[in-house]
C-alpha cells in the first residue's frame, strides 16, 4: 500500500489544492516517465476533480498522433529537446481543454544516452492558459539533469515537475 505522506504525495496534494482553488483541470503529457506522474496524482481520492488525462507518448508516433508533435519537430531538434516538450504540453492542454498541462520528455538511461544528451537528461514543458483564447497560452519550457539509475531519473523528473508547477503559479510580488 502506497504511503500517502510521502514528499511526492504531498506535491501532488499541492498541485490539486492549487487547481481547486483556481477551478482548473490539468492534463499530463508523459514520455521518459510513462505515467508515474499521472499514477501520483491518482493515489490521491479526489484528483478526478482536477485531473483531466494523461498521455503517456512513449513513442515519436504517439507524440505526434496524440499531441501533434509534427515529424519535422522531432527529426530537427530530437524527440528529447524543449522543442518537443513545448509543444507535448500545448498539444495536452488543447486536446484535454484544460488550463494546464505539462510535459516530459528525457532520457532515463541506462542506455540511449549521447555525448550530447547524456542519460539523465530530462526536458519538461508547462502550458498555461489562464483566460479564454489561443493566444493566452504561456509555456514554459526546461531542462534539467539528473544523476541515478532509471527509477531515480524517473522520480526526480516527477518531482520537478509538479514542484515547478506550483512554483511558476505562485503570485509574483511587484
Amino acid at each position: 500500500m502506497k504511503n500517502n505522506n510521502d514528499p511526492q504525495h504531498e506535491l501532488a496534494r499541492a498541485v490539486g489544492q492549487t487547481l481547486i482553488s483556481r477551478g482548473w483541470k490539468i492534463a499530463l503529457a508523459e514520455s521518459c516517465t510513462g505515467g508515474l506522474v499521472c499514477a501520483t496524482l491518482t493515489d490521491l481520492a479526489g484528483s478526478s476533480d482536477w485531473l483531466e488525462r494523461g498521455y503517456i507518448t512513449y513513442s515519436n508516433t504517439a507524440k505526434s498522433e496524440c499531441l501533434d508533435v509534427s515529424m519535422e519537430t522531432i527529426d530537427s531538434f530530437g524527440a528529447v529537446s524543449e522543442q518537443v516538450a513545448k509543444v507535448m504540453a500545448e498539444g495536452a492542454l488543447r486536446n484535454a481543454n484544460v488550463n494546464a498541462a505539462i510535459s516530459i520528455t528525457g532520457i532515463a538511461g541506462p542506455t540511449g544516452g549521447s555525448a550530447e544528451k547524456p542519460v539523465g537528461t530530462v526536458c519538461f514543458g508547462w502550458a498555461i492558459k489562464e483566460n479564454i483564447g489561443p493566444d493566452s497560452i504561456n509555456t514554459v519550457t526546461l531542462t534539467k539533469h539528473f544523476n541515478g539509475d532509471r527509477q531515480v531519473v524517473r522520480e526526480q523528473a516527477r518531482d520537478f515537475a509538479l514542484s515547478h508547477f506550483l512554483d511558476l503559479l505562485e503570485p509574483k510580488n511587484a
